[in-house]
């Protein structure tokens, strides 16, 4: 920064003592306010500038307007979360709520604001929940209403869990198109069960295939509500959208906190910023916190002082307190990423409190390997690791290595989307290259004697990595996770769908007609058949107007088997899989061919096997490359011919026996991508 100012400071001198040189003082307008600049051209230019330079301050906390925080009371705050399928228009209208409330400038380019992660932008989808505090002028008083947008696929559902906890109603939306789909259903549950004030609302009623009359009599028949609450609205044109803020005031009860009571704060999520450290989104459940402060963290027992708090509006906006029943931000110089727990409370120093319940542990339904794809950069990504997990607390650890690879991780993910978005933020946000192995579901083998029992520590143990499964000699029986899975589908497509779940051993529960045209169907499946391309085949099959939800059901016994890959009769650990018996075969054959296409070929034949215990089920041959040796024969006897040939086979066979062959870890990507 001090090289820029200098450089600018010395064309502007160089200017003033040139004839040539002409300075102009302009102001430009920019998104709702003027900034002055400094435009600096020489005077036979008509158009072009050598250098611009804009005249703004950079100190941001400077230029904000002050807000006391103390002229909102427990009564006049209201918190609340957008919940609803994907794609149903939840950033849309955060959007239109945040111009209505002056929150941000209403311009052409507020598309998706709160939508802040490069990869939200690029896959069009909401990954964090994100907050912004709005001021909302209602009957001559001002409302402070906290707003957190949640994302709308099953594999976030964490998210949402987490954003309903910090809420006292939701706004429950619907598209007037689609009407109610999977993820509508789930979220009104989570929202149910957590007893808060839900207002359905229906979105995209300008669309030319709406049909709110339909979408009314579906939320009426599923979730009970009068149509009459409903509200209609178009969150793209702005249409109803102020009524929605007026039900939110009216409807939504206030948070029962206390500001007599001692300081008492939710962390409810958190980043980590390379200049500040921790930044610490919290609600705060009772007295207030200004800064200078000091402040204890009850996991950690560490005291901090609070260098800067304030709201997000949905920047940062630094105030001087926060009070009771707000929701903000607070830097108080955490600078380790394991010091900022979600789900921790904060009270001030000397004056403990009785620590919040926080949130319960995401359970893990999808396990992959991670490694670096250099080992040089193992400590590099370690750090990268670090930091996102503690922006996306769902994602479990746990360290592992592999003779291949080398030192790596087994994370725990909420679904295969879930995977893929994490390993797109480590490589945007962290520059870190990594090698996903094959994703796998958590097992539990039933072990068979107390001598295994003592060996393992507990009966039941779960198997996480594939190489670990132990052999069916030593267990009574193995037992699979199992989930039960909602389609909502037009009952065009229920013929074809049914079909494709008998394939993944599914069972059917449940079958209801939601209204004239769409179908609800419940099925048990086990989670190793839908984690990996069971959405995408359902997708296909029902043109795309089908969706699916699943939640956990628990374990039961199955046959399962553990198929090793052999390449040259030694076995390759990073591509061992655990699948039912039924299946062994054909995922074998499959994996054996597509090893084959991916491999490169040596000087010496590879087998590539299949094998089930000492059993090989399946083999692919990788030919030799090979020299004509016969070449420089014209004509002549046989026997000659065949020294030679006999000669090469021998000179194979042994660089057969000393050779090694290693997957190269771009072959290993191929075959793990097309899985």
């Amino acid at each position: 920064m001090q090289l820029l100012l200098r450089a600018v400071v010395s064309v502007l001198s160089l200017a003033g003592r040139s004839p040539r040189v002409k300075i102009c003082r302009i102001k430009r307008r920019s998104r709702g306010s003027t900034q002055p600049f400094t435009l600096i051209r020489h005077r036979w230019m008509k158009t072009g500038c050598l250098s611009t330079h804009c005249a703004r301050q950079y100190s941001s906390s400077a230029q904000k307007q002050h807000i006391d925080m103390s002229e909102f009371p427990v009564d006049r705050i209201r918190n609340f979360s957008i919940i609803a399928h994907i794609d149903h228009g939840k950033s849309t209208l955060a959007d239109r709520l945040l111009e209505m409330t002056g929150a941000i400038a209403k311009t052409e380019c507020n598309k998706q604001v709160l939508d802040k992660l490069q990869v939200e932008r690029e896959r069009g989808i909401t990954v964090k929940a994100q907050t912004a505090s709005l001021f909302y002028q209602h009957e001559g008083q001002t409302y402070l209403l906290n707003l957190i947008d949640t994302p709308g696929h099953v594999d976030f559902s964490y998210e949402v869990s987490r954003s309903i906890s910090a809420c006292q109603g939701v706004l429950l939306i619907v598209d007037a198109n689609q009407g109610i789909q999977a993820q509508t259903v789930a979220n009104f549950y989570l929202a149910f069960e957590a007893q808060l004030t839900i207002i359905p609302i229906i979105n995209k009623i300008d669309l030319k295939n709406a049909d709110p009359e339909r979408v009314e009599k579906q939320i009426e028949k599923i979730f009970d509500i009068p149509k009459e609450e409903c509200i209609r609205i178009s969150a793209k044109l702005g249409t109803n959208v102020d009524q929605v803020l007026q039900e939110v005031v009216k409807r939504i009860p206030f948070p029962t906190a206390k500001v007599e009571e001692p300081f008492k704060a939710l962390v409810f999520d958190s980043t980590f910023d390379h200049y500040r450290g921790v930044v610490a989104n919290i609600a705060v459940f009772g007295g207030q916190v200004s800064k200078g402060d000091r402040i204890v963290s009850a996991h950690m027992g560490k005291t901090y002082e609070v260098n800067e708090l304030g709201i997000l509006r949905p920047d940062e906006h630094p105030t001087e307190k926060l009070y009771a029943g707000q929701v903000g931000y607070v830097i108080a110089g955490m600078k380790e990423v394991k010091e900022a727990q979600i789900g921790d409370t904060l009270y001030l120093h000397k004056q403990p409190v009785e620590t919040l319940p926080g949130f319960k542990p995401a359970k893990s339904m999808v396990f992959a390997g991670i490694y670096p794809m250099d080992q040089s950069e193992y400590t590099t990504l370690r750090s990268a690791v670090e930091k996102l997990t503690l922006n996306d607390s769902s994602v479990t650890v746990q360290r592992d290595s592999s003779l291949a690879l080398g030192a790596g991780w087994r994370l725990g993910f909420l679904g295969l989307l879930h995977m893929e978005v994490f390993n797109q933020r480590l490589e945007q946000e962290y520059n870190a290259s990594v090698i996903v192995t094959a994703p796998t579901v958590p097992y539990k083998a039933v072990m068979s004697s107390p001598k295994l029992i003592k060996e393992y520590g507990q009966e039941v143990v779960t198997i996480v990595n594939p190489a670990q499964f132990p052999d069916k000699s030593q267990v009574v029986e193995y037992l699979e996770p199992m989930v039960i899975g909602t389609i909502i589908t037009p009952d065009d497509f229920t013929g074809k769908i049914m079909s494709l779940c008998l394939s993944r051993r599914a069972i059917q529960k449940n079958m209801v007609y939601i209204d004239d045209h769409r179908v609800m169907m419940k099925y048990l499946f086990p989670l190793n058949e839908i984690v990996v391309d069971f959405y995408d085949q359902l997708k296909s099959m029902s043109s795309g107007y089908a969706s699916f939800d699943y939640e956990d059901a628990g374990y039961e016994p199955a046959e399962l088997i553990k198929i090793d890959f052999l390449l040259n009769g030694k076995p390759v650990e990073e591509l061992t899989t655990i699948v039912h018996k039924d299946r062994g075969y054909s995922m074998g054959k499959a994996m054996c061919e597509r090893l084959r296409d991916s491999i490169p070929r040596q000087m010496f034949e590879i087998a590539v096997q299949a094998a089930i215990g000492s059993k090989v089920i399946a083999r692919e041959t990788i030919k030799a490359y090979r020299k004509n040796v016969l070449a420089k024969c014209y004509g002549g006897d046989i026997t000659r011919k065949m020294k030679l040939l006999k000669k090469q086979a021998e000179g194979k066979k042994k660089m057969r026996r000393i050779g090694n062959v290693e997957v190269p870890k771009d072959a290993f990507i191929n075959v793990l991508k097309k899985k």
